[in-house]
């Protein structure tokens, strides 16, 4: 039995063609990844991050409530995939009349996504602050709102770097997803050049490539705004 690879050596039209698309399918694929993937990795990270705040201190306020809403929605997010949250947003609400873009769609699921998770992180970071900096805070009459702000948000956020960077990370491979909703990230960009061309093997690794390549880049600058932050420490 003979294997594709060798194929591809043994002819060298084969070969040729599969340069020719690999070259052609570069550019698209990471316009694909700036224009779309990062873009919606960012913005879904920056409403998750707010989420994850609000949701976090919720957690800790000790009104019932809140914390009750709070776990109810972390449990909801944690424990249903996330792809089946993207298709009740884009495919299920319009059964109801509530009709969202794709674009909006992947925001709105990727942003509840990283509130909910994210919420844990932060919590675990400002209950690891010791009680005798709120202590301190008080003594020189903040209140609560300006200890939390002023002192204990702060250092949470330093504690909480290394985990958020690795959700951030993660948060642009899932950005993969949005191709079921029709979104052209990436993924999406290969799906058509698939099918065009014929080629699986080659386009997805190559998207394959291109996703490590940026989660390598934002590894480095993760380690890099640890160790500037740990002068501080």
């Amino acid at each position: 039995m003979k294997m594709f690879p060798n194929d591809w050596f043994d002819n060298p039209d084969r070969l040729n063609r599969l340069i020719d698309i690999a070259q052609s399918s570069f550019l698209p694929l990471v316009k694909g990844a700036l224009l779309y993937s990062l873009t919606l990795a960012i913005i879904s990270f920056f409403i998750g991050l707010i989420l994850a705040i609000l949701t976090a201190l919720a957690r800790i306020s000790g009104i019932r409530p809140l914390v009750a809403l709070a776990r109810i929605y972390v449990s909801i997010i944690r424990g249903t995939p996330l792809l089946v949250q993207l298709f009740i947003i884009f495919y299920g609400l319009p059964s109801i009349g509530v009709m969202i873009d794709p674009i909006p769609s992947a925001i709105i699921g990727f942003s509840l996504s990283v509130g909910a998770y994210s919420s844990e992180v932060v919590r675990a970071a400002i209950l690891s602050i010791p009680k005798g900096q709120w202590e301190a805070a008080y003594s020189i009459g903040m209140t609560y709102w300006q200890a939390l702000k002023r002192v204990i948000l702060p250092q949470a956020a330093r504690v909480s770097i290394p985990p958020l960077s690795n959700s951030f990370i993660s948060l642009v491979k899932d950005t993969s997803l949005a191709a079921a909703i029709l979104v052209p990230e990436m993924f999406r960009k290969a799906q058509e050049l698939v099918a065009s061309t014929y080629e699986p093997l080659l386009l997805y690794v190559e998207a394959a490539f291109i996703y490590w390549m940026i989660c390598f880049v934002l590894s480095i600058l993760q380690d890099r705004i640890e160790n500037r932050l740990d002068r501080y420490v």
